[in-house]
């Protein structure tokens, strides 16, 4: 019952593209003086989610839309200015987007907490 709660999946989703999104960022930083480098990313969380959007099952008529079919895993050049030995990581732009990417995370895990407690709520437990 608990992995099929559609807020549950989300928060899967949510949790395993700021995985995969801190991967890319990993590798980012650790490229930061190949030369030649290009910054790598991935496609927002909206975007990977409206793209699932049309395996979801709709309540009422328009009350999914559908997406565009955007793979998520799939990591895109950034496009900054790139230094003189041709890599265009910025450290900086790497640790903001870590630290969104946390906040990420650290909201699916909170979806979580609280889904489980209203249904720790609902079955009358109270561990």
């Amino acid at each position: 019952m608990f992995a099929r709660l559609e807020l549950t999946r989300m928060a899967q989703g949510l949790a395993a593209h700021a995985g995969t999104r801190l991967g890319v960022i990993a590798q980012n930083i650790a490229n930061a003086d190949t030369p030649g480098y290009r910054t790598r990313d991935i496609a927002d969380f909206a975007t990977t989610y409206a793209a699932t959007a049309e395996q979801m099952r709709a309540t009422r008529p328009g009350h999914l839309q559908t997406g565009t079919g955007a793979e998520t895993t799939e990591s895109f050049a950034s496009g900054g200015d790139a230094a003189p030995n041709g890599n265009d990581v910025s450290l900086e732009l790497e640790m903001v987007k870590a630290a969104s990417t946390r906040q990420e995370h650290e909201m699916a895990l909170a979806i979580y907490r609280a889904t489980s407690g209203v249904i720790r709520a609902s079955l009358g437990s109270r561990g």
